[in-house]
């Protein structure tokens, strides 16, 4: 799937989607960053890149298709731009492409995706019809046999299913879908269309245990957990000078205590009790800042609704700065506000791994987060953050967070690591190569602590 091809990347609200601009016959090849695992010697050592290697080593020359919705911009595009060059250097031939959908995919696609977090959202006969239109539609461009597919989420899901029925035969390699999404409370209507397709893979890998569904047959079950890239431009190591070139580029003062939330502007991120705790904390912290970063800006009416509200309170304290990821900071600005901060926040109230909260944890900043999701996984209480039910008790421990900069230095510390030892690329490749060996039928070896990293 490597010839040229004819695509246009267009604003559809606020992701950037492939969109297919005529007939064409291959998917979107999406470049990544050039990486070796020799570069990530010094996080695991030379015993953990023998292990790697040693994993990899059956599988040289294994073909892998990773088949995403979005081609950047996403934690999940963001991680597999990542792996798959380190799929590469360890002898696999691991290729990142994205599927081909145009406008009218983009509304089903967010309600699909509140629907299976439990949103009460719109979800019709029509809609359904659209998602399989496009799977359909995909599984026609698929033409090219690998060893390996992993299809990650489910806008893509149904691409094996339509397969089938439209050649009659399974196409060929071992089928592997990926969902990152806690399915808990997903609405059953959305959830009964998406699990006939996804129970067609020869393995389903979830997040968490704890995101696993009980009622999807399937021949083998994985839990790989997200990770961050210590190399990578959100984690990489910034001088000071270019952290407060960058705090002051945006009216923050790099000498006043600073808190910052970067996640999705949803409903299941909390912005506005975000917004809240700061200003409890700051009535007991006058000099306190907040940075709210939303990485997906609103989609709905209800998120739309709570940017206007923030955004009005940030018109009235200048203390409270409202950006955008899309349209006004990058990687590198979203790195220097979180290791400027004095706190990083995760309010949600129904959430999957916050990866943001692992990038913070890695550059040794306490994090506050709600009790929900896979939050409770990353934040040991009193450990490395704290857990909250509310803003009122994130507020409370944002106060004991910078009033007692001893602990807040411990905090940190444990929580660098957590990330480090459970958290990063190179754990999350060794997952995926144990995964492939497992589906290939060679036996894997020995380990001693799973949590290695």
């Amino acid at each position: 799937m490597g010839a040229p091809y004819d695509i246009q990347y267009r604003r559809i609200s606020t992701r950037r989607l492939v969109v297919c601009r005529r007939g064409i016959n291959m998917y979107g090849h999406v470049p990544t960053i050039s990486r070796t695992i020799e570069q990530y010697r010094d996080l695991i050592g030379d015993a953990g890149l023998q292990e790697i290697r040693d994993l990899a080593r059956p599988l040289t020359g294994a073909r892998v298709l990773h088949l995403n919705i979005a081609p950047f911009g996403t934690i999940v595009s963001d991680l597999l731009g990542s792996l798959v060059p380190l799929m590469n250097s360890v002898g696999l031939s691991a290729d990142l492409q994205v599927i081909r959908v145009a406008a009218d995919f983009q509304h089903v696609n967010s309600a699909m995706y509140d629907a299976l977090g439990g949103a009460d959202a719109e979800w019709t006969p029509e809609m359904a019809n659209t998602w399989l239109k496009y799977n359909a539609m995909n599984a026609r461009l698929f033409d090219r046999d690998y060893d390996f597919v992993v299809i990650h989420d489910p806008q893509p899901a149904g691409i094996l299913s339509a397969k089938l029925e439209q050649s009659g035969q399974r196409p060929a390699g071992k089928w592997i879908w990926h969902c990152h999404l806690d399915l808990g409370d997903a609405r059953p209507e959305v959830w009964d269309l998406l699990r006939r397709h996804v129970e067609h893979h020869d393995a389903i890998a979830f997040s968490a245990a704890e995101y696993a569904r009980p009622d999807i047959q399937t021949p083998l079950e994985r839990i790989i957990p997200p990770a961050i890239d210590p190399l990578g431009p959100r984690n990489a190591e910034l001088p000071r000078q270019v952290t407060s070139q960058v705090l002051h580029q945006h009216g923050i003062d790099d000498q006043r205590p600073l808190i910052c939330q970067i996640a999705r502007f949803d409903r299941w991120n909390d912005p506005v009790g975000a917004a809240e705790a700061y200003r409890l904390a700051k009535q007991s912290c006058p000099e306190l800042q907040l940075i709210l970063v939303a990485t997906v800006e609103p989609e709905d009416d209800l998120s739309w609704s709570q940017w206007q509200q923030i955004a009005q309170r940030s018109r009235e304290d200048r203390d409270l700065h409202l950006l955008s990821s899309i349209r006004e900071v990058g990687n590198t600005e979203m790195n220097a506000f979180q290791r400027a901060a004095d706190v990083c926040l995760q309010m949600s109230v129904k959430k999957g791994f916050a990866v943001t909260l692992l990038e913070a944890m890695w550059k040794g900043r306490p994090v506050v987060g709600g009790r929900s999701g896979a939050l409770p996984l990353q934040i040991v209480d009193g450990l490395n953050g704290y857990l909250v039910a509310n803003s009122q008790e994130s507020a409370r421990r944002i106060e004991h967070v910078l009033t007692e900069p001893e602990s807040a230095r411990e905090m940190g510390e444990a929580g660098h690591r957590l990330a480090g030892e459970r958290y990063t690329v190179t754990s999350y490749l060794r997952d995926y190569l144990a995964l492939f060996r497992d589906l290939a039928g060679v036996q894997n070896p020995p380990t001693g602590d799973p949590q290695k990293p």
